[in-house]
Parts: structure tokens; sequence; C-alpha cells
């Protein structure tokens, strides 16, 4: 499968101050939907076509990976569209050097458990913003009839009950501890196939949830309630392959809508969808920034003459303020009027690209979980790294307001969840290059 590669001498962005931006751009598909649908192939021999599936590294590796299971993962006729075979034997296995570039890959856990009666995963890798446990994970696919031992870096996981000595899970009431998105997609896809009713209390209520549930309701399962926190599951015996579109990514969304908020001007995201982001879109109005819905798409605007003004905002699970938001928001607060206090409630160590900020001037102390933005007139081009996918994304953003240039490394972070950011931006009037 080919797609965005950027290594060595490439592998950074260089960024000049902007004026205002203009013009209307497209956000694509949903990295968060996608890498969870890809994996949802897993249940139903045949061939399934995804669209709005957007060209960035981690549809690659999730390729990579459905591929060493024995997926045929290919581009269609066009860019956007992925054709995905599955055959009558899968191999119930995630290599570990595929499993430890993407966090998101423990999403295969659930459908293979499903389809096969066990797998072999190995424990993932991703973003590096601290620990993030999949105990929950197994606890509830154990609530289902699954038993798991760990080994050599490896879960070994098998379904304990049968149905004519075939493997199958077996429907339960399942409580997330707390509504994990990943969590609630492995029992959901787990559940499908499994005997009987599963009733899934505390479930992540993110639209990327309800998107899969509509493509597995496609393939022929039988789901009522996602979107809430309280998603019943009536299994089925046999699931078919389904066409389906994913949902536009609203962090992608975000990202132009808080450039057109920094440089100012009048930016159209056409696939923006208002209902995805009410909290967003009601913290970014706070701070100055005009966005209204129209025939067009999702329009941001903002007079330079009008300063931004700071806001403080705490993450939550959805429909609260998301964390990948974040980066991008304490960005906007660098150059807001004021000072705003953000706090993490979700991930431990998700500050640590406020140190990139502060070598731009930035003016943001952090305690604990807590970071205090006192706003500065502009920030100052620097040599910055990116640690993970929004905080590239943010960093790239910064340099649209900073004297000078800024250059931001380990570029390929943002690929993992940006097609073409460098190109979109440049296409609004930003100044953003390749090395």
């Amino acid at each position: 499968m080919g797609g965005t590669s950027h290594t060595g001498e490439v592998d950074r962005f260089v960024v000049t101050p902007s004026g205002p931006l203009a013009g209307t751009v497209r956000a694509g598909g949903a990295k968060n939907s996608v890498l969870k649908l890809m994996a949802a192939c897993l249940l139903a021999e045949g061939t399934h076509v995804l669209t709005n599936v957007p060209q960035i590294t981690d549809v690659d590796i999730m390729g990579e990976l459905l591929g060493a299971m024995g997926v045929d993962v290919r581009r269609g006729r066009t860019p956007d569209e992925l054709v995905v075979t599955t055959p009558a034997v899968v191999v119930p296995e995630a290599p570990h050097e595929l499993v430890e570039k993407m966090r998101a890959s423990v999403v295969v856990l659930g459908p293979l458990l499903a389809r096969c009666g066990r797998a072999k995963v190995s424990l993932p890798g991703g973003d590096d913003f601290g620990p993030r446990p999949i105990d929950m994970h197994l606890h509830a696919l154990e609530s289902l009839g699954a038993s798991f031992t760990s080994s050599h870096g490896y879960l070994d996981c098998r379904v304990e009950s049968s149905v004519a000595s075939v493997p199958r899970l077996v429907g339960n009431r399942v409580v997330l501890e707390y509504p994990s998105h990943t969590g609630t997609d492995n029992v959901l896809m787990a559940s499908v196939l499994a005997k009987g009713t599963t009733v899934i209390e505390n479930a992540a209520r993110e639209p990327e949830v309800s998107d899969l549930a509509e493509f597995l309701n496609a393939m022929g399962a039988r789901i009522t309630g996602a979107g809430t926190s309280h998603i019943q599951v009536e299994g089925v015996d046999a699931l078919h392959p389904a066409t389906h579109a994913v949902i536009p990514d609203r962090l992608v969304v975000a990202t132009f809508l808080v450039a057109a908020g920094l440089c100012g001007g009048d930016v159209v995201v056409e696939d923006g969808r208002p209902d995805h982001m009410d909290m967003l879109i009601r913290k970014l109005s706070a701070t100055g920034i005009e966005i209204t819905q129209d025939p067009e798409g999702l329009r941001a605007c903002r007079d330079l003459a009008q300063p931004l003004r700071s806001v403080d905002v705490a993450t939550l699970p959805y429909p609260g303020f998301a964390t990948d938001y974040k980066p991008l928001l304490v960005t906007l607060l660098t150059v807001a009027s004021g000072v705003g206090i953000v706090t993490e409630n979700l991930f431990f160590g998700r500050f640590r690209y406020v140190e990139e900020l502060r070598r731009m001037g930035a003016d943001i102390r952090t305690e604990g979980h807590h970071a205090v933005v006192r706003g500065v007139e502009r920030l100052s081009g620097a040599p910055v790294r990116a640690f993970d996918v929004r905080a590239g994304a943010a960093l790239v953003l910064a340099g649209l307001v900073a004297d000078g240039e800024t250059v931001i490394t380990d570029a390929h972070h943002v690929d993992r969840g940006y097609e073409d950011l460098d190109g979109k931006l440049c296409s609004l009037g930003a100044h953003v290059v390749r090395a």
C-alpha cells in the first residue's frame, strides 16, 4: 500500500509568518474512525470498500498489519477509496514491529477473538505521551469469555466457551471503568458475533464510535444506542462485507479553524461537522473567532483588529473538550490577551510540547495537570520538535504567528494524522514547506 513517507533530511516543516488566511479546504476522513473500520473488516470474509479514507501513515501501518494477517488492502479507483479483501482464514497474529508503531492497533483484538476465537497481539506502542494501559480492554473482553496470558511482549488470547465446538464469545453486561474510545470499539467489535446480548455501560460517545456502529450494522450487526453511554448489541451468527464512507476528521477541522483564528482571515472547511464539535466551537467563539455554519461548510473568521481573548478549558470525555484539541488551543492562547488555565484530565504527560512553545517565546507555566498560559504579543521562530500528531500540527500553526523562521523536526508524527497539511495550509495563504 502506497502512502506518505518522509524520513531523514526532509523530515521537517519550515514555517514563516503569514498574513490572514483565506479560502476553502477539506479535512478528509477521520483517522480515529478509519483505523477501527479497517479492523472491523476482519469480521467478515469478502471485499469491503471504505471511501473518504485519508492518505496518512497510520492507514498505511494498519494496512500492513492487516496484510500480515492475510488481508489484502489496497487503494481503489480514487485515492480516497480503500478496498479491503478479507480471506476465509485469517492469521490471528499482530506482529510486534507493526503494533509498536501505533497504539490503535490494539483494536484488532476484539474482531480477531470474535472471528477466530484466538489472537496473539503484541503490546501496543504509538504516540509518546505517557502510559495508556489496555487492562480495561482485557477486563471487558474477559467478561465476554476471553482469557489472556502474557509472555515475551505478546498477549495470547483465547475464547473459553464454544458453540457446536466452535469457539464463540458470549454476550454479557460490560461496565467500562472509563468511557474509553478504543475500549468501546474493541468490545463493540468483539460482541457483534457473540452468542446472545451484550450491553456496554459507560460507553464512549464519540462520533467515531457511532461511525463504527453504522459500518457494523451495514455488515449485518444489530447495534443500538451508539453515540450514547448505553450500547446494546444482539449477537449474530455471521456478517457480510459492506461499503461505507468515513466521517470527516473533527481534529483536522479544528486545526484549520484554529489556524484562521491565529492568523485572522476567512476560512471555510467544506466537510466540517459542527454537531461533532460543539464544545470546541463554544471555546473558540469565546476567544473571539466567529464560527458559522454556511452552505459552503463550517466558516471561521477573525478580524485582526480584534484581539484574541483567553479562556479556561478542561479536557473531558466526549462530548466534553477532547484532549486532542488541547495543543491547538494552548497555541491559540499563547497570543491571546489575558491568562487562560488549561487542565488535562485524561492523559498523563500531555504537556511535553509546552517546552517547545516556550522556546518560541510563549509564557506558559505547568503545574501537575494544569497549564497557565499568559498571552504574549508575538511568538518568535525557533527550532522545535514534534512529539506527537496534534502537538506537531500545533507547532506548525505557532510558526504562522512567529517572527522569523520556525523549523519543526520529526514531522513524520504529523503525517500519521494529516494528509498534506503543508499543502492545504499553503492553499489558504500560509507559508509552510517541507524542507
